[in-house]
């Protein structure tokens, strides 16, 4: 339920309903005014339901709530701060960022593209949190492989990392060709931060942890320009 607001009327007052023998009644209109008041919350919650399942739209501790919901990967994501006045608020409190849902996945995963992404990682976090719910359910379609890790990573940080892992393809034009990739399997995360800090490496490790292939070993490592900071081996 959202909480009561001072004057909000209600969109199917009890009043116009009453029989008409309480048409011309004042204390039975001042009485049930009352109640009005009582459920105009509900009332405006219903008629507008739609919305509250639309994370563009959700009040944010709604959109925390279908964050679970839908299993979204927001380790690290809190909006608690910088929309800290979104707490009392209704309907439109936010918009999803353009970019969610356009696609670019696996762009963007070499150093060049990660070092002009910072602007990206300006977001507030309320949006990375909206941009994340919006994109769980193509995210579980893809969990579990370079594009679906990197998308995670990149809604989470507002920068795409830079990956690399033990996998290959290739073909032959003949039999027994060399056999592409690593013969032991490995994957290692590289998160470029404007100012990384303890909390960004421990936030990475534990998105790659859940995002990562299925018993795929794997390291993170979080840097600042060129200098690596902290490595996790696993």
């Amino acid at each position: 339920m959202r909480g009561s607001l001072d004057g909000l009327g209600s969109s199917a007052p009890i009043g116009a309903m009453l029989p008409a023998i309480f048409a011309d009644d004042d204390l039975a209109h001042r009485f049930v005014a009352g109640l009005d008041e009582v459920l105009a919350p509900f009332l405006v919650v219903l008629d507008n339901l739609d919305a509250y399942f639309d994370p563009a739209l959700a009040p944010l501790d709604f959109t925390r709530w279908l964050a679970d919901w839908v299993g979204a990967e927001t380790e690290g994501i809190d909006p608690g701060v910088d929309a800290a006045g979104a707490a009392g608020g209704g309907v439109g409190a936010g918009a999803v960022p353009a970019s969610t849902e356009a696609g670019g996945i696996g762009a963007g995963s070499g150093p060049a593209s990660a070092a002009g992404a910072g602007r990206a990682g300006a977001l507030p976090a309320e949006l990375r949190l909206r941009a994340a719910v919006a994109a769980a359910a193509r995210l579980h379609r893809v969990r579990g492989t370079r594009r679906g890790l990197s998308e995670a990573v990149r809604l989470v940080f507002g920068v795409p990392p830079e990956i690399r892992e033990s996998g290959a393809a290739a073909w032959h034009a003949r039999p027994l060709g060399p056999v592409p990739g690593d013969r032991r399997p490995h994957l290692h995360v590289t998160l470029r931060l404007p100012d990384p800090s303890p909390a960004d490496h421990h936030r990475l490790d534990t998105l790659v942890a859940a995002a990562r292939p299925a018993h795929m070993p794997y390291t993170v490592e979080v840097i600042a320009s060129a200098v690596a900071e902290r490595t996790t081996d696993r």
